[in-house]
């Protein structure tokens, strides 16, 4: 199979979807891999890196678009991409479709192959491919909390672990999936006061047992987050239902009983966000301020430490690319539950039920386009 891996134009988006590791990788499988120019750049690969890999090096997102049969990507495709993407053309990306219509319609029209990353899923129902961006994500919050906490960027002018004789920040983690998980970890370890929510009851008896002493547990109902978000100090976002738009659970007449200077993270933010004011932002412009509560909702957080993410990705997803070059889109994912649970438009059809009834389109089981 010919594999296209075009340079990522998301806005501060330095990932690269294959590392030269990877590339090698492939390459001993037999397929060809064709990589844009200084695509891996941003994560510390020249095109010399790849060429020594096996892969053949193209001067345009256009050229690598055009030769491949499938394309493997960081991130969704944006508006210069659409017009690119070819009929029956493998895409394997995240997608995150439910929170964008427009990425949705255009992949349908497309009449491309969809397989996003995100919806993957295990019998055990954990996201292989979700995961380790998840983990960087989280860890990330924490940092990113931590540092809008000072009061140089608005914040309240307070040190996640404070010091001898002063109290520790409040954090508060909605979600105790991987990024709750790791947000949890990250902000325990700089010495905050953590609270860590979540509806799963099981869930938080393991949270219980594996977290340090500064870190409590608690049921995530509404009665609960209204109380809670009036007294911390930073509120991290965690919340996943795979394939589907983000539940909003803290409203917007709840950041009037905050504290000026609080810091919500919302790391839901690619599924539309946990928080009713919340809206992507960039890694140029990555806050904005409602009734003086600062948001920090960046769509591709991990794009800031592409060198740890690339890798982490490539160790992820490299597998599973494998078996769709060796066995072709349809073989592969109908033997595999696990890679068909990421097919999400094929052909002109949404095959993923959330998608649809998400934006009320149409939709087909995906057992019908093998």
């Amino acid at each position: 199979m010919i594999i296209g891996v075009p340079k990522e134009i998301k806005n501060n988006e330095n990932r690269v979807a294959l590392t030269p590791a990877g590339t090698a990788e492939i390459v001993q499988h037999r397929h060809e891999v064709y990589v844009q120019s200084t695509a891996g750049l941003g994560s510390g690969f020249s095109d010399e890196d790849y060429i020594m890999a096996g892969a053949k090096i193209l001067p345009s997102i256009e050229a690598v678009y055009d030769m491949a049969e499938m394309i493997v990507k960081v991130k969704e495709p944006i508006e210069p991409e659409y017009k690119l993407i070819k009929k029956n053309q493998i895409l394997f990306t995240y997608f995150h479709f439910a929170s964008s219509e427009i990425l949705t319609r255009k992949m349908v029209e497309s009449g491309s192959v969809c397989i996003a990353y995100e919806t993957v899923e295990m019998s055990d129902r954990s996201l292989p491919l979700l995961i380790p961006m998840s983990e960087v994500a989280g860890r990330m919050s924490a940092l990113e909390g931590a540092k809008y906490l000072e009061k140089t960027f608005g914040g309240r002018g307070v040190l996640l672990g404070g010091v001898a004789g002063v109290t520790p920040a409040k954090v508060l983690i909605i979600g105790g999936g991987i990024v709750g998980t790791e947000a949890a970890k990250m902000a325990a370890g700089l010495g905050a006061d953590v609270t860590i929510m979540d509806v799963n009851l099981t869930r938080l008896r393991y949270l219980d047992d594996i977290m340090p002493a500064n870190v409590k547990t608690m049921m995530s109902n509404d009665y609960n987050i209204r109380d809670m978000v009036q007294t911390h100090d930073l509120i991290i976002g965690a919340v996943l239902i795979p394939g589907a738009k983000a539940p909003s659970l803290i409203k917007k007449e709840m950041l009037k009983t905050m504290k000026p200077g609080t810091v919500l993270v919302d790391v839901a933010v690619d599924q539309g966000g946990c928080f009713e004011t919340t809206h992507p932002t960039t890694h140029d412009e990555p806050t904005f301020v409602v009734d003086d509560v600062i948001h920090y909702s960046v769509a591709n957080m991990p794009g800031a430490v592409p060198r740890t993410s690339t890798i982490a990705l490539t160790n992820a997803t490299l597998p599973y690319a494998l078996k769709i070059a060796n066995e072709g889109w349809k073989y592969a994912c109908s033997n595999n539950n696990s890679l068909k649970k990421g097919l999400n438009v094929v052909n002109g059809k949404i095959v993923y039920k959330e998608v649809a009834d998400v934006f009320g389109l149409a939709y087909t089981p995906v057992d019908e386009v093998f």
